[in-house]
């Protein structure tokens, strides 16, 4: 009997330890974190537009394959502009603001057989 509690303590320890692997997704740009595909998208409003940089395990992916549309409730304010390759793991949306409260939708194509949809509320 005490064999087997052993072993049942042992078993349970090793299936808690691999839950917690991967841990809680972090904003590297002061942005906001979602992740969808094995990927983490951090969406990041600025002056110019939204900013949205994508993560593989902790690496910066290949953003140059990847597009996407981007829709931004302001409150009743319904905007939409497409995301663009913008650099190394970035995509770009252009003449698009998004304010506090908003919400922000963004599907993006190239990550696999379908696209991706992600949700973003801005704090």
């Amino acid at each position: 009997m005490k064999k087997l509690l052993v072993a049942l303590s042992a078993s349970l320890a090793l299936f808690t330890a691999g839950a917690s692997a991967h841990g809680p997704a972090t904003a590297v740009h002061g942005g906001v974190v979602q992740t969808a595909a094995d990927l983490q998208f951090e969406l990041v409003a600025g002056q110019d537009g939204v900013a949205m940089y994508v993560v593989d395990h902790g690496k910066p992916a290949d953003s140059s394959r990847l597009s996407g549309k981007l829709t931004v409730l302001n409150g009743t304010e319904k905007t939409e502009s497409e995301l663009k390759p913008a650099g190394a793991n970035r995509l770009q949306a252009t003449n698009v603001r998004v304010g506090k409260g908003a919400k922000v939708v963004a599907m993006i194509r190239g990550t696999g057989d379908t696209p991706v949809t992600l949700r973003f509320a801005m704090p």
